[in-house]
């Protein structure tokens, strides 16, 4: 169904989103763009989940975008133990280049709007296409916004800690495979340097491992020459001989054509759904690849802003994200013990905490 308020249109799309808790799209009153904010689960608390501006082909397929990564984030809230549900915000940016100026300041008090109208049902931060600036702008419009800057009280870039608990879900998984944590020698292509596969580069070299990095814009080489790692150009990236794989960008990259071409032996990253379908966990698994399921892995940036939400010091934080490594290493070893895979056993694992919320408030 839709109704239309002022000059914002909302239209409901229930067929695409059954087993959703809510899905608004609206057309922003100030810039014209679709907004999508997925609402998939509030068992457990309030639906967070990043405003992500990206152009698409379509409204549609930022309207989809929005649903895959709503339910997402409910399954990584629920397997990282916080008082969280899931959502997404999807800005349709209008142009492959990002807006800037007054059509950027009016696209973000479009979406405030939209946040603001679900009433505390969704709470938004930044992610990819947004910082934490963009923030303080949704902020004027809604108070249901985290990752504001420093000076403004917020927990700032959460990039930093999400790369710590990457760091932290690899080295489990090197445990499980090599019965060893160290990075000292171990070959890892990072795919993506942005601000976390940036960090995560950094954190990878420091740390004596022999790094790869691939990146869509060029200008990152600096970044390898920086650290003494290897550039790969973006289209071989995913197929680099090495231990670990890193995806740290855009979603989808392993699919059915890649993942039988793999030449790593863990797949462990920043990147939300990594997979193209989850069916190719079992194709990983068959091929004896360890997958730490992103949804775990990438969680710390979830727990940054859940700390400033919550009002956690810093050891309150680091105690959080150091327990990532510890689900990975859960997930890993019930995979192996049930025959199963580690997305199977991670989604298990997240739908057992949801089940309980709903239990306690039933």
């Amino acid at each position: 169904m839709s109704s239309r308020t002022g000059v914002q249109t909302e239209v409901r799309w229930p067929e695409a989103a059954a087993d959703y808790e809510e899905l608004r799209v609206v057309t922003g009153a100030r810039s014209g763009v679709t907004i999508a904010i997925a609402v998939h689960s509030t068992v457990l608390g309030p639906a967070l989940g990043g405003a992500r501006m990206w152009h698409y082909e379509s409204p549609a397929d930022g309207i989809e975008d929005a649903l895959r990564l709503a339910r997402a984030m409910t399954y990584k809230a629920a397997a990282a133990g916080l008082a969280l549900g899931g959502g997404k915000g999807v800005i349709c940016a209008p142009a492959p280049k990002r807006p800037e100026g007054e059509l950027r300041r009016a696209i973000l008090l479009d979406f405030g709007d939209a946040v603001a109208s679900l009433g505390g049902k969704y709470v938004t931060a930044e992610d990819v296409g947004t910082g934490s600036a963009d923030m303080a702008v949704i902020a004027e419009r809604t108070s249901h916004v985290v990752g504001l800057p420093g000076e403004r009280g917020g927990s700032g870039d959460p990039s930093p800690v999400t790369a710590r608990g990457v760091l932290a879900s690899l080295r489990a998984c090197l445990e499980h495979r090599f019965g060893d944590p160290s990075l000292k020698g171990v070959r890892v292509c990072v795919i993506g340097a942005g601000h976390v596969g940036s960090r995560l580069a950094r954190l990878l070299a420091n740390g004596g491992a022999e790094v790869t990095l691939s990146d869509v814009d060029p200008s990152r080489r600096t970044l390898a020459e920086e650290l003494g790692a290897a550039w790969v150009e973006p289209a071989d990236a995913i197929l680099t001989d090495c231990d670990v794989l890193a995806p740290c960008a855009l979603g989808g990259v392993i699919d059915a054509t890649t993942v039988d071409r793999l030449r790593c032996e863990i797949v462990c990253g920043s990147t939300n759904n990594v997979l193209a379908d989850d069916r190719l966990a079992v194709d990983l698994t068959r091929r004896g690849i360890f997958y730490a399921p992103d949804f775990i892995a990438n969680a710390g940036g979830l727990i940054n802003v859940y700390a400033e939400l919550h009002h956690l010091d810093r050891a309150g934080v680091s105690a959080l994200v150091d327990h990532i490594g510890a689900t990975i290493a859960l997930v890993l070893d019930a995979a192996e013990r049930h025959g199963t895979t580690p997305l199977a056993e991670a989604q298990s694992l997240a739908l057992e905490r949801l089940r309980g919320g709903a239990a306690a408030a039933a």
